[in-house]
């Protein structure tokens, strides 16, 4: 009989890279995957029973903000992303040219979870800049930092760890929208240079979301290419990719979509939609990626964690199998690190995540705080982060009266929303930091 040092036993597997869902087991030796199979004979110095449970590649999240202690909104990767079940975490531009050897020296090499990021075509990143800092204004106010030759010479000389480049289109941070365009043609230069993909923040922009087939500006998702990730899909305010007359999703959306480019959820503090996401589901538009945008805005809710926002596209009716593949195999193909992380290979990196799925019976919040009520819910039950076993945790508060009382207020500026505001549905609540545990 073949041994290993761990197997997991009974699991429903489902590995989308290898076209694997069925109940079994797999073996894990040396670090790697030995064996996945119904019926394995092997026996095991570990064994782990997950019985009634699922069990994926190790989850990536595409979309983080971990640059901790440096930038405001950075997160504690091992505390909300591993303890979660989240192996691989991908940091969406808290850094830049400039900035990008702390994150590197002080976060990559010192994190449990694997941290790679796409480099923020503003040199200094997000060090302090507009929602990221809660000052007026933002990292593109001034188009001196965008430095081409900088951002291509920083990823060529750390492909280790940069996956792609990262611009944020919004007008409050870009001189009142003045330097949008110009910051998004040098970001679609920079990643054409270097040959990786590009990611879109797209949120209350000048640059449109649907064009008008006859000026020559730039549009998102239009001018995007094969390949390139736009994020904050389903939000709601100015620049949704939803035609606020008819509620019906822009012609150039569903092009891009068509032709290759990726759209990832990027939940965040602000940029998720029941509403948004019910009438995409309806056309059944969904998304290609699920990341959380997890920050020190919201990982105390309306975010809370990866599974969480998993279970908000199950409620929505988006196959599991699918949601399993927006949390790791497209992803790590969208980074190019599909032959490393990403599925449950033969010989590959035993990264490996458990879940199960609750029944249970409770309001859940969007990023406006518009509730919907949820049956089931996915929640980590174990994970090994290249075979070495972390501790899972739960989120400190949640559901959370504190969180939704503080992002209620957003309500009104959303263009796509339900009829009753949240405020009328959510019990009086003055506006409150969370309070400590």
């Amino acid at each position: 009989m073949a041994q290993a040092d761990l197997i997991i036993n009974n699991g429903r597997i489902i590995d989308p890279a290898n076209n694997i869902d069925f109940t079994g087991s797999v073996a894990v030796s040396n670090g790697t995957i030995q064996a996945v199979g119904t019926d394995l004979n092997i026996q095991a110095a570990r064994v782990f029973d997950a019985t009634g449970c699922l069990i994926t590649p190790g989850l990536i999240d595409c979309h983080v903000h971990c640059y901790e202690h440096a930038t405001p909104l950075g997160i504690n990767p091992d505390e909300s992303c591993l303890s979660r079940g989240v192996t691989t975490v991908v940091d969406a531009g808290s850094s830049g040219e400039s900035t990008f050897p702390g994150l590197k020296k002080f976060i990559a090499e010192k994190s449990h979870t694997r941290v790679l990021c796409f480099l923020h075509i503003v040199q200094h990143g997000l060090a302090s800049s507009g929602c990221s800092s809660g000052a007026p204004g933002g990292e593109i106010d001034s188009l001196n930092q965008v430095n081409v030759e900088a951002c291509v010479k920083c990823i060529e000389a750390n492909r280790d760890m940069i996956v792609g480049v990262k611009v944020r289109l919004s007008e409050t941070i870009a001189n009142d929208g003045k330097n949008e365009e110009e910051a998004y043609r040098r970001s679609l230069e920079a990643s054409k240079r270097a040959g990786v993909p590009l990611m879109v923040h797209h949120t209350l922009s000048t640059v449109p979301t649907q064009s008008d087939g006859k000026s020559s500006t730039l549009c998102c998702p239009k001018d995007m290419r094969t390949g390139d990730i736009y994020t904050h899909t389903f939000h709601a305010y100015k620049s949704t990719i939803l035609d606020e007359k008819t509620n019906t999703i822009f012609p150039d959306v569903l092009d891009a979509s068509k032709r290759g480019v990726l759209f990832d959820v990027g939940h965040g503090q602000g940029s998720f939609s029941w509403k948004v996401v019910e009438i995409c589901a309806k056309a059944n538009f969904w998304p290609d990626i699920i990341g959380t945008d997890m920050h020190t805005g919201n990982n105390d809710g309306p975010v809370y964690d990866l599974p969480l926002v998993m279970s908000k596209f199950l409620h929505t009716g988006m196959p599991l199998v699918d949601i399993i593949k927006a949390t790791t195999y497209t992803p790590a193909r969208a980074i190019k690190w599909s032959n490393s992380i990403g599925s449950l290979t033969v010989g590959k990196t035993a990264d490996i995540t458990v879940l199960k799925i609750d029944e249970v019976d409770i309001d859940l919040e969007d990023s406006q705080s518009q509730l919907r009520k949820i049956s089931k819910l996915i929640k980590p039950v174990a994970v090994w982060k290249a075979a070495r076993r972390f501790e899972i945790t739960n989120p400190k508060h949640f559901p959370n009266l504190y969180a939704r009382a503080n992002n209620a207020p957003e309500w009104h500026k959303i263009v796509i929303r339900d009829e009753i505001s949240p405020n009328e549905l959510i019990p009086s609540c003055d506006l409150v930091e969370i309070p400590p545990v």
